[in-house]
């Protein structure tokens, strides 16, 4: 291996510098100047494009995705409120009435309502 220093060796390897064709801000018309086609609707000074007087009409997609929306919140909220205590607190708990039943110190509450 010849006796380079390293910073030209990694140079060399392209590990410091950027490659040339690479620009951080393009100024070019073509990325500039978008063009819209036929999809673009101009504003029309209405809310939602609905004339005053006028009844809006859903499209297909707005009713499947309101009830699959509202409908994940409900199983979301149903399966939050059943989900199992998996907390320390609440394990801490039990083992330390179990142990102190397994002492003597406390009574079994089955035992106690015979």
């Amino acid at each position: 291996m010849s006796a380079r220093p390293v910073s030209q060796l990694l140079r060399s390897r392209c590990l410091l510098r950027r490659p040339q064709n690479i620009q951080g801000f393009s100024t070019r018309s073509s990325l500039r100047a978008a063009d819209h086609g036929d999809h673009y609707d101009p504003p029309t000074g209405w809310l939602f494009g609905v004339k005053p007087g006028q009844k809006y009409v859903k499209e297909g997609w707005e009713g499947i995705w309101y009830y699959g929306f509202i409908g994940s919140f409900l199983v979301a909220g149903v399966a939050y409120v059943f989900k199992p205590d998996t907390s320390i607190q609440t394990w801490a708990l039990e083992e330390a009435r179990r142990r102190l039943e397994a002492e003597g110190i406390l009574e079994d509450p089955e035992k106690a309502k015979n």
